[in-house]
């Protein structure tokens, strides 16, 4: 499924000072990577996906023209789903955007290194 390349392009901008941007396409749209997480996604169902805090999340559901966003029966608490009538003026874009690059910097902080990470199944002996 195509993107929607206008937002793309007012996301473009609104990152246009940051040099740790990253655009990925993944999960059916045009995903912003800031320094290695995902912030917001543009899709081509319109609409945009942005990363928002777990905990905050409830407080953005209240917001108006945002939805929660569902993977596989499942209703993902780290994002949120925003119509194209909550970012329709710059400022609304903005807003989001920022509530993205705040969310993806927070989770990169509080992400294990890859070595710390549980992993499932048996330890093998002598490992």
């Amino acid at each position: 499924m195509a993107y929607d390349e206008k937002t793309a392009e007012r996301v473009r901008e609104v990152l246009s000072d940051r040099r740790d941007v990253v655009e990925k396409k993944l999960m059916g749209g045009l995903s912003f990577m800031v320094s290695g997480s995902m912030c917001c996604s543009v899709s081509g169902r319109g609409g945009l996906l942005v990363r928002v805090s777990a905990e905050a999340h409830a407080q953005m559901l209240a917001e108006p023209h945002v939805q929660p966003m569902g993977m596989g029966g499942r209703t993902m608490s780290g994002f949120v789903r925003v119509a194209p009538e909550g970012y329709r003026t710059g400022a609304a874009l903005r807003k989001w955007v920022e509530r993205g690059v705040a969310a993806a910097r927070l989770a990169k902080a509080s992400a294990k290194p890859r070595g710390a990470r549980k992993r499932g199944g048996k330890k093998l002996r002598g490992a």
